[in-house]
Parts: C-alpha cells; sequence; structure tokens
C-alpha cells in the first residue's frame, strides 16, 4: 500500500497510508498539499531563507472547520502541528519537518465596523491588508512595522508597532478572538466569554490553539501621518544616542521612535559616498496632526548634519510599509532581543561597537522607545516587559549561506553582551530559535508564567501546540 513518508511528534519516522490521507483532503474545503504537487514546492517555503523544511503535508484552510478536520487529522496520526498565518515569523515554527502545517493564509475576510470603531479579521491576513481595510474610514490598530507581517503571530507574541506610545501593543488591542482548541473544538474569546484565554491571547503565543479570527479595537489615525526618517553619520553614533535618549525623556504618547545603528544601504536615495558606511538612523512617527508633529520631531531633524533626511508627511498605509523592501522573502534572519533599563553612556558605547562588529551589511541594532500606552495597558494582557523605558531588537539579517555562522554568532554575541543592562527578559517576537528554552519563558512572563500553564492545561493539556514560544500545561 502506498505511503506518505512523515515523522511523529517524538520525532520517529513513520508512515501515512495515501488513502487516509486522501479522505482527509477530500474533507477540505481548501487544499491538502503533499511532497510532488506543484504546489507544494513555494507552499512549504517560509520568509525568513535560513528556515528550510518539507513537512509531510501542508492543509491550506479554507475555513475554520478545516482547521479543526486538520487538528483531529494530526491528532489521530500522531503528527506535530506547525501554524502558519504569515509565515512572517523569524524563528521558522510556522512549518516543520515531517509534519502537518496548518496554513491559514487562504482566509483573508475582513470586516471593518466604522461605528463601534472595531475591525474581525481572519487568521491570514497581513498588515498591509488590515491597514488598508480600516484606512478606509481613517481608523487603524496598532500593528508592525512591516506590513507583510501576519496579524496572528504578531498580535500573540505582542505587537510593537508605530502606534504603541499611544494605543499600547497589538495584543493590547485583541477584543475577541474565534480558536480551535487541541481537540478540535471552536471556541470564543472575549472580556465576556473565557476571558481567562482572551487574557493568554494577548502575548501568550500561539500556546493555546489555532486563532481563526482576531476582532480589534480600532482608533482615529491618519490619512496622513508625520514621520521623522533621518541618517547621521556613524562617527555621531555615541552622542546622537545621548540626544536620543534626553529627546525621548519628554516625547509625547503621539510619538513612537527609535534609533537604528547600521550600514548605509547601498541604494538610492541614499548619497554614493555613503554606502556601506556606518549610520545612527532617526525614525519617528507621529499619529497626531500632522501640523504638530513636524514640530515635535524637528529637533530629531536637527541633530546635526545629515546623511539623508527623508522626512515629511506621509499615508498612514506608506508609513507601515517604510521597511518593507529591507526584509524581502528569502534572505536570511536570525533577531535576538532584550529590554534596556535605561539608555546610559556604558550601553551606548557597547551599542556601537556592537554594531560596527557586524559582519553584515543588512545586519541592525534597534533601539525601540518604550513608554506611554505600553507601560499602563499591562492588567488585561498577559505580555509581560512594559516598564523597561527601551527595547533592543538584534537583527541579524544577511543573504549568503556562508554567512550563516558568523551571522548568528553575532546576534548571540550582542544579546550576551547587553542582557546585563535588563531585568526583564525577551521579547518572544525575536526570539532567536527559543534556544534558552523554559528559563527565559519563566523570567520574561514572570508572575503570568503559572497562569498561563493553568490556562494551557485546560485547551493544549497534551502540549500539541509546542512549536512555538512553548509553555507546558500545568499538571
Amino acid at each position: 500500500m502506498a505511503s506518505i513518508e512523515a515523522q511523529n511528534r517524538n520525532g520517529q519516522r513513520i508512515a501515512l497510508d495515501t488513502r487516509a490521507v486522501d479522505e482527509f483532503g477530500a474533507q477540505l474545503q481548501g487544499a491538502l498539499l503533499r511532497p510532488g504537487d506543484a504546489a507544494y514546492g513555494e507552499a512549504r517555503q517560509v520568509w525568513n531563507g535560513l528556515i528550510d523544511r518539507y513537512p509531510a503535508l501542508i492543509a491550506r484552510c479554507a475555513n475554520t472547520a478545516d482547521v479543526a478536520r486538520a487538528i483531529q487529522f494530526a491528532r489521530a496520526h500522531h503528527l506535530p502541528i506547525a501554524v502558519r498565518g504569515g509565515g512572517h515569523n523569524v524563528a521558522g515554527t510556522g512549518t516543520v519537518d515531517g509534519g502537518l502545517v496548518i496554513d491559514l493564509s487562504p482566509m483573508k475576510a475582513i470586516e471593518v465596523d466604522p461605528v463601534s470603531r472595531t475591525a474581525r479579521a481572519e487568521g491570514g491576513v497581513i498588515w498591509g491588508e488590515l491597514d488598508r481595510a480600516t484606512q478606509a474610514f481613517g481608523l487603524a490598530t496598532p500593528g508592525g512595522v512591516v506590513s507583510d507581517t501576519g496579524i496572528a503571530g504578531l498580535t500573540l507574541g505582542g505587537g510593537f508597532g508605530w502606534l504603541r506610545r499611544k494605543y499600547g501593543l497589538s495584543c493590547d488591542n485583541l477584543i475577541g478572538a474565534e480558536m480551535v482548541t487541541a481537540s478540535g473544538t471552536v471556541v470564543r474569546a472575549s472580556e465576556t466569554e473565557n476571558p481567562e484565554l482572551l487574557w493568554a491571547l494577548r502575548g501568550g503565543g500561539g500556546n493555546f490553539g489555532v486563532v481563526t479570527s482576531f476582532e480589534y479595537r480600532l482608533f482615529p489615525v491618519g490619512p496622513e501621518v508625520m514621520v521623522a526618517f533621518v541618517l547621521y553619520p556613524g562617527e555621531l553614533a555615541v552622542p546622537a544616542l545621548r540626544f536620543f535618549r534626553e529627546t525621548m525623556a519628554s516625547a509625547p504618547d503621539e510619538l513612537s521612535s527609535f534609533a537604528i545603528l547600521q550600514r548605509v544601504p547601498a541604494a538610492e536615495p541614499f548619497p554614493e559616498t555613503w554606502h556601506h558606511k556606518q549610520t545612527v538612523i532617526f525614525m519617528s512617527v507621529y499619529s497626531g496632526s500632522v501640523d504638530k508633529g513636524e514640530r515635535v520631531v524637528q529637533p530629531l531633524r536637527q541633530f546635526a548634519t545629515p546623511i539623508a533626511d527623508l522626512s515629511g508627511p506621509m499615508l498612514y498605509v506608506e508609513a507601515q510599509r517604510l521597511f518593507d523592501e529591507d526584509y524581502p522573502r528569502g534572505a536570511r534572519y536570525y533577531w535576538k532581543s532584550t529590554y534596556l533599563d535605561s539608555l546610559n553612556d556604558e550601553v551606548i558605547e557597547r551599542l556601537v561597537a556592537q554594531a560596527e562588529a557586524a559582519p553584515s551589511d543588512h545586519s541592525t541594532l534597534d533601539v525601540w522607545h518604550m513608554g506611554g500606552a505600553v507601560a499602563r495597558l499591562g492588567e488585561g494582557a498577559s505580555f509581560r516587559g512594559r516598564g523597561a523605558p527601551y527595547h533592543l531588537g538584534i537583527e541579524a539579517n544577511w543573504t549568503d549561506p556562508a554567512g550563516d555562522d558568523a551571522n548568528v554568532a553575532w546576534a548571540r554575541s550582542v544579546h550576551a553582551d547587553l542582557r546585563r543592562f535588563s531585568g526583564s527578559g525577551q521579547y518572544f517576537n525575536f526570539p532567536g530559535f527559543h534556544e534558552e528554552g523554559d528559563s527565559a519563558l519563566r523570567q520574561s512572563f514572570g508572575d503570568a508564567y503559572d497562569r498561563l500553564a493553568a490556562v494551557k492545561a485546560r485547551y493544549d493539556p497534551d502540549n500539541i501546540f509546542r512549536l512555538n514560544a512553548n509553555i507546558k500545561p500545568a499538571v
């Protein structure tokens, strides 16, 4: 009898009966892809080119019923499950060797209610799609800073974006969800229905089930926002970061900013004489009126003589796409993170030295200014790490596979160097490969960890959903 090679949840090789697979495929309204199918090669790929895995099956789900059937099939055949929303997860948890990928990318429905200022979006939606739908009514919810990031992974892991200081994280504005549990049961979560599950989904990751739809709170934003985008010479990095520290101390909540240490991209509109040289970049979005925003960001534009100043009013949907070209699909990525208790002179000196040591021209050290609503909205969400004034994103970005070891080692060395300035753990949307395991989870979630483990035990007692920042079910 013909079979498909797979592996079980313990990593042992098994064979799937093709007749059972055919029956499963016939039950789906979406498509079931197997190795050898014409669409399989492209479908198995994820955004991060460093991740190269071969699932036994890919279920491209058309609706919630398909998701439930996929979970039940995987459980019956002891297959590991990977869940893919936008496929943008830097750690590659949206795919798995020899297991079943539950692919939500065909699930794209979006409903916007401009009266109640809410939006409902299915799990395959990406931020650019949601932004376009909500901006038709002059509304938005806090998203990320790259438009082709999936709403699912970003929201469940927290969600830092351009509206964070005014309106909080993506997870803070999740007001409802539909989820399929490990048993294949469909449940709703809201403030009045399974509120403990909603609390867990607001930052606890993909631990509890497959979230098939998200309901968000919306706010008036745009259509234009004021953007500051200024590059200064790398030789000014130390005084520039000191200036950034001083300026952010009195920044209004409408201003969400970060400082970036990297090399000048070898592309227009950056002057060719500066290509590949070190730079420090001030990036900000002011979410209030453009006129006031111009005045607020002006100091960031006048710190010194810039390499380039690309600041100005911009449509919010365009601001959300500013970084898209810097993160192409198929390039190689390894990201770590830590929260910074301060941006003191010692931290600044270490950041500048580590940026200069990066083996790739595409790598960055991103100092996100936090505070504002991020620090105020923690009570109803499991997300932790709110008290730190800054978050450090450590991004090793490169293209040549020959550079894999050097770039991963650089990111890890930066993390080891800078984490001594942090008491708040890390952000699990920038997790490396989750190599620190349970110890990092306990440190980062702190007092929320045991409560999350209890929610996990209720909805996934056998830890079926384990390809994530995995919180084991409480015993």
